[in-house]
């Protein structure tokens, strides 16, 4: 029993670093716009975003259930699935991060339970219409209405202000984000940090602690609520980056557009209880508010990397957390070798990760342009050029003709010289 209990509590504090990381790998999704267009200072927006994420931890459970009671039998799960379960979505959050790629912390989790599930109790405990009805399709989905309302919504935008003052527009679409942001961050709040109550609650039922059914107890939503705000605090500035430059470029009428239609979706779904993707919906709504602004472009190199890592991360995690609950099987010092694993594994990618340093300070720095893919080049042909540029263009080209002339005249000259000796 004393064992059994030492387990259960790994559990907690693995679910509780996992929702640590789960933080800082999706300040991005609330804050990436805000930061690039210079509405707020890169601390000052990771801190409201904590704050509002602890809030937001308390205004639901209906993620929560469908994690703790819906995805997976409970019958039959003990404790040390759902650690290697953990095991598999920590790793993966850990290796996106590094690469500064925004994928699904939410998917990941899923996917290291699933993939633990099976390996203990088989394919059946896995109940596949609520993975269809409140995992898939929602996956699928969210980035595309996202993204086609931040579209339209950015496209109203610039159409309802085209006549309005430049600098003092600017001003109101940058306080715009600002609640924006702000509700982002508390839909977030709403629905991944549920995600970790849901997986605590059902160790604590497969652990004997609490009866099945259960509710989450309120100290659990407590510290859930609380490991993810530290995590959104400390900043996952890698994928902030990424968000804010390296897909689109955005302006404060896009940033706005972006993070309204994010919101509206993930709100829509914490209340059906679907266990949605924060990271699909924002990257797919700021896809959309780059492709809503006339020559607005999509990084689509970029992108296509983003959905190869969507598309990895449910069976990415499974393989990792079936190898994990495959280890944990041979007892105490399996679930011991499994710990240590993971601990080593989580420094190396830190070392790694102190090669470059991406922070506060030079998060909206780009190192290097991107090249522009086809889709990109043919929007950005078709698009008017910016005010100043045909200006600058015909200055250009008279400056060049100038220097032309000049040539052509001391070529003349030295030809004559040449001609007279």
């Amino acid at each position: 029993m004393e064992n059994f209990s030492l387990i259960l509590a790994i559990v907690v504090v693995t679910a509780l670093a996992f929702d640590f990381t789960n933080g800082f790998h999706d300040t991005a999704n609330a804050m990436a716009t805000t930061i690039s267009t210079g509405a707020m200072k890169p601390k000052v927006a990771v801190a409201m975003s904590a704050v509002l994420n602890l809030v937001g931890a308390f205004l639901s459970i209906e993620v929560a259930n469908t994690i703790s009671k819906g995805l997976v039998n409970e019958d039959g799960i003990q404790p040390e699935v759902i650690f290697a379960a953990l095991v598999g979505a920590i790793l993966w959050n850990l290796m996106t991060w590094l690469v500064g790629l925004p994928s699904s912390s939410s998917h990941a989790l899923m996917g290291g339970l699933i993939g633990a599930t099976v390996a203990s109790a088989g394919v059946g405990a896995v109940h596949g219409d609520v993975l269809v009805t409140k995992v898939l399709i929602p996956a699928i989905a969210a980035p595309l209405v996202a993204g086609l309302a931040a579209m339209f919504a950015s496209r109203l935008t610039y159409t309802l202000g085209k006549n309005a003052n430049g600098e003092a527009s600017k001003k109101g679409y940058r306080a715009g984000q600002i609640a924006s942001a702000g509700l982002v961050s508390l839909a977030h709040g709403t629905n991944d940090a549920q995600k970790t109550m849901g997986i605590i609650t059902l160790a604590l039922v497969a652990g004997g602690s609490i009866a099945p059914d259960s509710d989450p107890p309120t100290w659990v939503i407590l510290s859930a609520g609380l490991a993810i705000a530290l995590g959104t605090y400390l900043g996952g500035w890698r994928i902030i980056r990424t968000m804010g430059k390296g897909l689109t470029d955005l302006q404060p009428q896009q940033g706005f557009a972006a993070q309204t239609s994010a919101a509206t979706v993930i709100l829509a779904s914490s209340h059906l209880g679907f266990s949605l993707s924060t990271t699909h919906s924002v990257s797919g709504s700021v896809m959309g508010a780059g492709l809503g602004r006339k020559g607005g472009v999509v990084r689509w190199s970029t992108a296509t990397r983003m959905f190869i890592a969507w598309g990895l991360t449910l069976p990415a995690a499974a393989l990792v957390a079936a190898i994990a609950e495959y280890a944990t099987s041979f007892g105490t010092w399996g679930t011991s070798l499994v710990a240590v694993f993971l601990v080593a594994s989580s420094a190396a990618i830190w070392v790694v990760s102190r090669r470059e340093v991406v922070d506060h300070t030079n998060v909206n720095d780009t190192d290097t342009e991107e090249l522009a893919g086809v889709v990109t080049t043919a929007l950005a042909a078709v698009a008017p050029p910016p005010a100043g540029t045909v200006t600058e263009v015909l200055t250009d080209t008279a400056q060049a003709s100038s220097e032309t002339s000049a040539n052509s005249s001391a070529s003349s000259a030295s030809s004559a010289s040449s001609a007279a000796v």
